[in-house]
């Protein structure tokens, strides 16, 4: 076993295992008290390497490494030592190895974590910031977000691409954010000049992420489920996925005001087609921009 003297306040149980065994390993590990358990591919950057997850909304071609690394971490050495004990023991614990046990060093994780996450820019005059990070000398416009459990941090295409239509475009008096995760779309529109802002999920954690950084960026918006969004809007942005996007095609039209536009993003350049389909009953829809092999939609009702 390979275990370091130098000082640590954290020490790492490092295992091998066959897919199969990854569930009821990790269940044995937090009954012996791990502070936390991760999975790895054990053949991450050689030619044996994984693809595990799909594209954004089709099924992961399949549901794990067909061998895994796994990490522990205790808070003890003590207590690394004796989960490895008693996992060898168990019958299960066969097509299993274990590495080693290894001394973290102390360090300030929160301060590592923070330097993960810069300033993003929309556009040279409008930045989503950290609240630990100082607001660059050229943000005219900016809101201050913290990457947290709700997508929408302003980082991915489709997120950005709608961000760029917004701060690009005067915005109409009454804006609905469907599927509004962190409330970043929501909170821009706010910004940008929509009077009366809307902003609903089908998650309530995304809601409470949207009420709190309306609050911390002082803008006022409402927040809530989906039967939260009645009437109609002026501007209705949905940035989803392309599957429940076709779904929701009827209910999002009727949401628009006559006149009014759809922005429809969470596309795949290959499922532009799809959408056109779905909401050629109601209005064509147009390519607006293309990211890293997203793209932005918009129809205008009539």
């Amino acid at each position: 076993m390979n275990s370091t003297s130098a000082k640590a306040s954290l020490y790492e149980l490092r295992l091998v295992c066959p897919q199969n065994q990854v569930e009821t390993l990790s269940d044995a590990l937090q009954a012996l008290d791990a502070l936390s358990v991760s999975v790895e591919d054990a053949d991450a950057h050689t030619d044996a390497e994984q693809a595990l997850f799909g594209e954004p909304g089709m099924p992961a071609p399949q549901d794990g490494w067909e061998r895994s690394v796994m990490l522990a971490l205790f808070s003890k050495e003590s207590q690394a030592i004796e989960a490895g004990r008693i996992l060898r023991a168990q019958e299960f614990f066969g097509d299993c190895r274990l590495q080693g046990i290894t001394a973290i060093a102390d360090q300030d994780w929160v301060r590592l974590t923070q330097a993960q996450f810069a300033p993003v820019e929309i556009t040279p005059s409008f930045w989503i910031v950290p609240s630990w990070h100082q607001l660059p000398p050229s943000a005219s416009q900016s809101i201050v977000l913290d990457p947290g459990l709700a997508f929408g941090t302003g980082t991915h295409p489709t997120t950005r691409m709608c961000l760029v239509w917004i701060a690009r475009h005067r915005m109409p008096a009454t804006v609905l954010d469907y599927g509004c995760g962190s409330g970043i779309l929501a909170i821009a529109a706010a910004k940008f000049g929509a009077r009366q802002v809307c902003a609903v999920d089908i998650d309530p954690a995304a809601v409470q992420a949207t009420i709190d950084n309306a609050q911390h960026n002082q803008v006022t918006l409402s927040a809530g489920l989906p039967e939260l969004a009645t009437g109609q809007f002026d501007l209705v942005v949905a940035n989803i996925l392309s599957s429940p996007l076709k779904v929701l095609a009827p209910l999002l039209c009727s949401l628009t005001r006559g006149r009014g536009r759809l922005l429809l993003s969470g596309i795949l350049e290959r499922q532009a087609q799809e959408l056109q389909a779905a909401y050629a009953p109601y209005c064509p829809l147009e390519i607006l921009d293309t990211q890293d092999g997203w793209i932005l939609m918009s129809g205008t009702l009539g």
